[in-house]
């Protein structure tokens, strides 16, 4: 055999295994959300572990757009933190390519208040305070137009903005904040309601079955996945990851942590 045909062929041999040893090398980096998935993602460890041999490396944090980016630059292989309409929107404007590996949960939002107990206490004119991020703003509208209180534009789709109110009977005031920062609000003599995500809510010991005036239900279209990109989706270690997170432990877990505020999605 011609000496360059053979050395080319060992090159192509040598890259192959690399790519397969990587892809069944037995451990995985995933991003995460800073907060109770943190306790949570200790249980599907120890599952990946002990059932899949795998060890997963998880990575937490406090925003919602290091995640994709990590991911994005290959610094992670997988991330869980996100919604559908999260993710579709994020892909659209930063242009990724990124794969739903399987869906996680739906964990429902809320509306908070420390002022009053229920909604026919809110008085005309009130503060309400919601998110900033794009998507959680949207999903936060649709919760208020689902109790009568706001109604906004058929056309803004999932992803309504202030803009698009076209009717607030009680001339309710509202404030965007960043997302960490709403529970906080609650104690702000002016704000009188609050939507707040599961995760910042947990944080600050708030529970949407327990403490919420009002929350989503099961017909939300906001569930959670995990991703992973287009050229690793169908590596073992992803695969072993999806299983891990479906087991009834992790289930059981989500249950136990999130006090019956969660939905399954699988």
């Amino acid at each position: 055999m011609n000496k360059k045909i053979l050395s080319v062929l060992l090159a192509a041999s040598v890259t192959l295994l690399s790519a397969c040893n990587k892809d069944d090398d037995g451990k995985i980096k995933v991003a995460i959300n800073t907060g109770p998935d943190q306790t949570l993602w200790e249980t599907v460890k120890q599952v990946a572990h002990d059932k899949y041999h795998l060890d997963v490396d998880v990575v937490a944090f406090n925003d919602y757009v290091q995640p994709n980016e990590a991911l994005f630059n290959k610094d992670v292989d997988a991330n869980a933190f996100q919604s559908l309409p999260y993710l579709a929107m994020q892909s659209r404007e930063r242009g990724y390519h990124f794969a739903v590996i399987t869906h996680t949960f739906v964990f429902p939002i809320a509306g908070y208040s420390r002022k009053i107990k229920s909604l026919d206490a809110l008085p005309d004119g009130a503060t309400v305070t919601l998110s900033n991020e794009a998507t959680t703003l949207g999903r936060s509208l649709l919760l208020l137009q689902a109790q009568g209180l706001i109604k906004v534009k058929p056309e803004a789709g999932l992803l309504p903005t202030t803009l698009d109110i076209t009717a607030n009977p009680k001339n309710l005031k509202f404030v965007e904040v960043d997302t960490p920062q709403l529970a906080r609000t609650l104690d702000d003599p002016q704000v009188y309601v609050s939507i707040i995500n599961n995760n910042f809510a947990a944080l600050a010991n708030l529970s949407a079955s327990r403490d919420g005036m009002f929350k989503e239900g099961k017909a939300s279209p906001y569930v959670n996945a995990i991703v992973a990109r287009e050229d690793n989706k169908d590596s073992p270690n992803i695969q072993k990851l999806k299983e891990a997170f479906q087991s009834q432990e992790v289930l059981d877990k989500a249950n136990e942590i999130y006090k019956g505020d969660i939905i399954k999605g699988w």
